[in-house]
């Protein structure tokens, strides 16, 4: 009977089916946990500010609500002393935070101002309880204002990021770098994709899991970036599906090979990626037309959006770059790069190269 349903199509089918249910299940079970939790961690946070503000029971009061709070709930590591002092200052973080910024709004009724304090409250607190509490912790500890952690938030629930992409964002500024690239996409492309696509951007561009010397070229670049492809696809955001590196494009008998190619799954679009090693020159935004032109033309299908580019060099000057820009009729925006731990120019000869490298790890398998 065990072999014969394992072997019957309708019940095997029926069983993935059921098993898909089970997990989102457990998805959402675990979602709505981790919500009530945060919820009583919010008000818990509230109620220890409170009681160490109006109650006199000495400096002990967190030490010794750990130890019973412990001792009752054993199963719950989430009473630890350390934890109870993050839930106290996830508390104050937002709490100040959005008090101070209603401070800015103006000179409004007691009572408005109340009401707009406690409808921001229930925003933020609403968010808040969307993440994981590691994720509050991380954010919390390493955000300096409330625009900047709501950011953050914003995009774990939008990408579902882990709590180590959600470091490596923070501690590579990308608060201050999305959006800030310099483009012409409000004149060549409709909204929202224009919004979309200027948000997808940033500048400069953070090239650190990079080993270059200073006085690199675009080739070398280029190749570092693809040698590094992960981290790569990584800081240029979610959405980018790589499809290659000096892509040809053959007009008319000519042969025109691109710097990188990718897709972009949420603007349902190509992006045409020009590296430059030096500071920008205004003939680079005409090469970079040119190219969108020929993939919009050979690669693009009617599911397609219009396809953009994007030029990162080694510095720009944005008056330039606006002048440039100003009369281009493909979408293309324009970032820097960084790096900030280039080697001396005299190592360059002494770094294996990747096949050196491939080289040395053959002759150690023939061994």
């Amino acid at each position: 009977m065990k072999q014969a349903l394992i072997q019957n199509k309708t019940y095997y089918r029926w069983l993935k089916e059921l098993k898909h249910k089970v997990r989102l299940v457990q998805i959402k079970a675990a979602v709505k946990v981790n919500s009530e939790l945060l919820q009583f961690y919010w008000e818990l946070g509230q109620d220890i500010v409170d009681k160490q503000k109006n109650a006199k029971w000495g400096d002990g009061f967190l030490k010794q609500l750990s130890i019973d709070l412990s001792s009752e709930f054993p199963d719950m590591k989430g009473f630890s002393l350390r934890n109870l002092k993050y839930i106290k200052q996830w508390h104050l973080f937002y709490s100040q935070k959005i008090e101070k910024s209603q401070q800015t709004v103006g000179q409004i009724s007691s009572q408005a101002l109340l009401q707009s304090e406690k409808l921001i409250g229930q925003q933020a607190v609403a968010q808040l309880i969307q993440i994981p509490w590691g994720h509050n912790i991380a954010i919390i500890s390493k955000c300096k204002n409330l625009n900047e952690a709501l950011f953050y938030i914003q995009k774990i629930i939008q990408n579902n990021w882990s709590r180590s992409v959600l470091t490596h964002h923070i501690e590579r500024d990308l608060f201050k770098r999305e959006g800030k690239a310099i483009t012409n996409f409000k004149a060549t492309l409709p909204e929202p994709q224009s919004d979309l696509a200027r948000e997808t951007l940033k500048d400069p561009y953070n090239f650190d899991f990079l080993t270059l010397t200073e006085k690199h070229n675009e080739k070398e670049l280029e190749n570092a970036l693809i040698n590094h492809v992960t981290k790569f696809l990584l800081e240029l955001g979610a959405g980018f599906s790589y499809i290659g590196q000096q892509y040809k494009l053959e007009v008319s008998g000519d042969e025109f090979f691109i710097d990188l190619l990718f897709y972009h799954v949420k603007l349902h679009c190509y992006v045409v990626v020009e590296l430059k090693a030096v500071k920008f020159k205004p003939e680079f935004a005409g090469k970079l037309n040119f190219y969108v032109s020929a993939v919009d033309g050979i690669l693009k299908s009617e599911q397609d959006n219009t396809s953009i580019g994007i030029l990162i060099c080694k510095s720009k000057n944005d008056t330039v770059v606006e002048y440039a820009l100003k009369d281009v009729h493909k979408p293309i925006g324009v970032s820097e790069y960084i790096i900030t731990k280039n080697l001396p120019d005299e190592f360059r000869s002494s770094l294996p190269s990747i096949e050196d490298i491939e080289a040395e790890l053959s002759r150690g398998e023939d061994t």
